[in-house]
C-alpha cells in the first residue's frame, strides 16, 4: 500500500478498499522501523484519532478528495498538538497553541497527520545537516545528504514513509531536496501560500509548497494549500490573482507548441557532466512530446548568490530577534542579568549556521553598511526579476534546466565549507528572488565521484501564477517516463 501515489490512495479510500485507520497504521509502522531520522515527532494516538475522524467522514459521505490520506509536515509549520521545533534547540520542546494555516487547511480537508519532519535549523541550509537533532539520511544512499532545508520531507516521500509532505522554499529548499531524493516538489508564486504559522526565516522569500511522488499528487495538494489569508500580511489577495483553483484541470493538455527556454548560464562551468546528461535527456524527451527548445540568457544568474546571502540573512537577523529566552524557547540555566541571559540563551539555543547568518544580516543592516550592501542587493534583485520577464512570454513559455550543479554529496563533505553549500543553490536562488513558481521532477541518475546511483532533478520555472502550466508539463513528462516511479532499494 505504501508504494501507491496520493491519487491512488484517495481512490482506494473512497472505494472502501482500505480505511484511513489501516492506512495510517501501516505508515506509522514504516516510520517506526526507519533509520533515516526523517521524523522529529510522531504521536500514534493523535494520528489514529485523526484517522478515525476521517473514516467517519468517509462513511458519512462528507469526505473530500484528500480525506483519510496521510501527510507529514515540515517542522517549520507550527502544530497545536505535535511539537514545533524548526529543527532548533531554541524551540526544542515548544508546542504551539495554534496550527499554521497550511496545517489547518489540510486538517479541514480530512488529511491525517503522521508527524513532524526534520529540517535544517530555521530552514537555513542545503543539506539538512544543520538540524539540532541530527542529519537526515538520503534513502537512495544513506551516506549522502537528502538536500535541504526540507530534507526530511523529501526523504520521507522517497522512502515511502508518507505519500505527501509539506515543505518550504526560501532559496531552493523544496526543489533541491526533491532533486536529491528523486521526488516531485513545487514552489508556488511568492504570496500564494499563507505564511501564517510558518516559522520565519526570510519573510520576503519564504514560501510553502508540497512534495509528493508525482505532479498529479502535487496538484491535488496545491488545491488545498493556495488561497488568500488575512492573517498573513504577505498573502496575495484574490484581486491580485491569488484565487483558489483546480490545479489538476490542465494535466491532460498536450505539449505541442510549448516553447522551452534553455538558459546558457545553467549549462556552463561548474555543472557536473552526469547532471547535464540527465537534464539534456529530459529536454530531448520534451522535444518528442512536441515542445521546441529556445536558447535564452539570464545574465544576472551569477549575482543571485551574493544578493540572496545579503537579503536572506538580513531578514533572518530581524525575524530571529524574537527568540531571546524571555517568552518562550530555550533559556540559559545560569546568567547574571537580563543582557547576560539574552547572550547565553541565544548562544546555546542557536546552531553555528544560524549564528553565522544572524551576524551577517546584522552587519549588512548596520548604519554605514545598509546602503552599500542591503540596498544594492535589493536593486539587483529587481534586475534579476527583470531578466526573467525579458524572456518569459516573448521568447519562451517556461524555462528548464538543472536544479543543482551536482547530485547529492556525502554527509560531512561540505560541513566545514559554508560557501560550498551556498554555491549548490546557484540555479534555484534567482527564481526565489524573483518570486516565480518553480518545481523539480526526477529525470535520471548520476554518480558524481561515488559508486552509488543518486537522483537528478529537472527544474521547470514559469511566470507568476503559472503553477497549473508547470504541473501540466511535469505530468505529461511523467506519463512518458518512469523516473518518478523509481524507488530506493528495499522500499
Amino acid at each position: 500500500m505504501h508504494t501507491k501515489t496520493l491519487k491512488q490512495l484517495s481512490e482506494l479510500l473512497h472505494s472502501k478498499q482500505v480505511s484511513a485507520t489501516e492506512l495510517a497504521s501501516q505508515y506509522l509502522a514504516r516510520i517506526k522501523s526507519s533509520d533515516l531520522n526523517a521524523f522529529l515527532h510522531v504521536d500514534e494516538s493523535l494520528t489514529l484519532a485523526q484517522a478515525a475522524a476521517a473514516d467517519a467522514r468517509l462513511a458519512g459521505g462528507s469526505a473530500g478528495p484528500l480525506t483519510g490520506v496521510p501527510i507529514a509536515h515540515k517542522d517549520i509549520f507550527v502544530t497545536r498538538d505535535w511539537r514545533s521545533t524548526a529543527g532548533s534547540k531554541m524551540l526544542g520542546n515548544y508546542t504551539s497553541p495554534f496550527n499554521a494555516t497550511v496545517v489547518e487547511r489540510f486538517n479541514s480537508a480530512g488529511m491525517v497527520n503522521l508527524g513532524k519532519l526534520n529540517c535544517d535549523e530555521f530552514a537555513m541550509g542545503s543539506s539538512n545537516e544543520n538540524s539540532a537533532f541530527g542529519a537526515v539520511k538520503n534513502p537512495w544512499d544513506k551516506l549522502a545528504v537528502p538536500g535541504g532545508s526540507s530534507g526530511g520531507s523529501a526523504a520521507a516521500i522517497a522512502a515511502r514513509l508518507a505519500p505527501a509532505a509539506t515543505a518550504t522554499d526560501t532559496g531552493g529548499s523544496i526543489r533541491q531536496p526533491a532533486s536529491f531524493c528523486g521526488v516531485t516538489g513545487i514552489k508556488p508564486t511568492y504570496g500564494r501560500v499563507s505564511r501564517f504559522g510558518m516559522i520565519a526565516f526570510a519573510s520576503s522569500l519564504d514560501q510553502g509548497g508540497p512534495i509528493a511522488q508525482t505532479a498529479e499528487d502535487c496538484a491535488l495538494l496545491l488545491n488545498e494549500m493556495i488561497g488568500f489569508d488575512e492573517r498573513d500580511a504577505t498573502s496575495l489577495t484574490a484581486e491580485q490573482g491569488n484565487v483558489r483553483e483546480d490545479f489538476a484541470r490542465d494535466l491532460a493538455k498536450p505539449l505541442a507548441g510549448l516553447r522551452i527556454g534553455v538558459p546558457k548560464e545553467y549549462f556552463g562551468e561548474g555543472l557536473a557532466a552526469d547532471v547535464e546528461q540527465a537534464v539534456r535527456g529530459a529536454l530531448d524527451e520534451f522535444v518528442k512530446l512536441g515542445a521546441t527548445l529556445v536558447d535564452i540568457t539570464l545574465p544576472k544568474t551569477s549575482l543571485s548568490i551574493p544578493v540572496y546571502y545579503i537579503i536572506a540573512p538580513a531578514e533572518a537577523s530581524s525575524n530571529l530577534s524574537r527568540f531571546d529566552g524571555v517568552r518562550y524557547g530555550h533559556r540559559a540555566a545560569e546568567y547574571k542579568d537580563l543582557q547576560d541571559m539574552y547572550k547565553k540563551s541565544r548562544a546555546e539555543g542557536f546552531g553555528p549556521e544560524v549564528q553565522r547568518r544572524i551576524m551577517v544580516g546584522t552587519y549588512v543592516l548596520c548604519h554605514g553598511y545598509y546602503d552599500a550592501y542591503y540596498l544594492q542587493a535589493q536593486k539587483i534583485r529587481r534586475m534579476i526579476a527583470d531578466d526573467f520577464q525579458s524572456v518569459l512570454g516573448d521568447k519562451c513559455d517556461v524555462i528548464m534546466g538543472p536544479v543543482a550543479p551536482t547530485v547529492a554529496w556525502d554527509l560531512g563533505d561540505k560541513s566545514n565549507d559554508p560557501v560550498a553549500n551556498y554555491l549548490a543553490d546557484i540555479f534555484t536562488l534567482s527564481t526565489s528572488l524573483a518570486g516565480l513558481p518553480g518545481m523539480s521532477i526526477p529525470c535520471g541518475f548520476g554518480q558524481g565521484d561515488k559508486n552509488s546511483q543518486r537522483p537528478v532533478g529537472l527544474q521547470i520555472i514559469g511566470n507568476y501564477f503559472a503553477e497549473a502550466k508547470l504541473l501540466n508539463i511535469a505530468h505529461q513528462y511523467q506519463l512518458a517516463t518512469d523516473w518518478h516511479t523509481r524507488a530506493p532499494s528495499g522500499i
